[in-house]
């Protein structure tokens, strides 16, 4: 179970580098923006009241430590809340303003842009109240996705000692698998004249197969004439 829970620190971090600045723009902004005339009423720097406390303080804390907690949990319940918790003040950054009136007496706590131009008042209520409170909302709703799509986390992975059944030596194993007979053989052809004399063999022709027309005797001839003449060539016998 605990090994589901565990997940990625890597999954969280750049969110939760994201949300921590954000939250520190979100709560130092109305005491330092005095310096560069971007500020509400009261429009001077490190002026502390109620609203900035409600409105400004908390919720930049809030989203300072839900950036926080997703950079270094490695469990998937605390950047779940990390994540969570973020979203939330980001939400309070943008429906604050709107619901203070509420119970202030239909007066917003925060108080109203300084600035004299219409462009500049609107750049102040989004970047101290609604532009900021939807960007800390998103950031936070991309890191909550990704850690909710882990289904299982992290899990442990076991490990098998080897056997010596299944531990084959180095010295065992042949180092040609390739079957002998399946190997090319070489031949050089023989040149004439490279064996010894007596070691030659004289082609052997075999018989001819003797027919039975052949097998009759033949006439013989009659040479007892020429001997009884006494006569041989030309010779004479005494």
């Amino acid at each position: 179970m605990a090994g589901m829970l565990q997940m990625r620190r890597s999954r969280g971090a750049f969110s939760g580098f994201l949300l921590m600045l954000l939250g520190l723009w979100g709560a130092l902004i109305p005491f330092i923006g005095p310096y560069f005339h971007y500020a509400y009423t009261p429009d001077t720097a490190w002026t502390y009241n109620t609203g900035r406390l409600w409105l400004e303080l908390l919720p930049g804390a809030a989203v300072f430590l839900g950036g926080f907690l997703l950079m270094v949990a490695r469990g998937r319940h605390i950047a779940m809340f990390g994540a969570l918790l973020a979203a939330a003040a980001g939400a309070w950054f943008t429906l604050g303003p709107v619901l203070s009136p509420l119970w202030n007496h239909h007066v917003p706590m925060g108080g109203s842009p300084a600035s004299a131009t219409v462009y500049m008042r609107i750049m102040e209520q989004l970047g101290f109240y609604t532009a900021l409170g939807v960007v800390i909302v998103f950031v936070a709703a991309v890191a909550l996705g990704r850690i909710a799509s882990v289904a299982s986390g992290i899990r442990d992975i076991e490990e098998f000692p080897e056997t010596p059944e299944t531990t084959v030596p180095a010295d065992t194993v042949p180092a040609n698998t390739v079957p002998a007979d399946t190997m090319p053989v070489e031949r050089v052809p023989a040149r004439a004249g490279s064996l010894p004399a007596r070691t030659r063999m004289e082609p052997v022709v075999p018989a001819r197969p003797v027919k039975a027309e052949e097998t009759r005797a033949a006439p013989a001839q009659d040479t007892t004439g020429t001997v009884g003449s006494g006569t041989v060539g030309s010779g004479t016998i005494q």
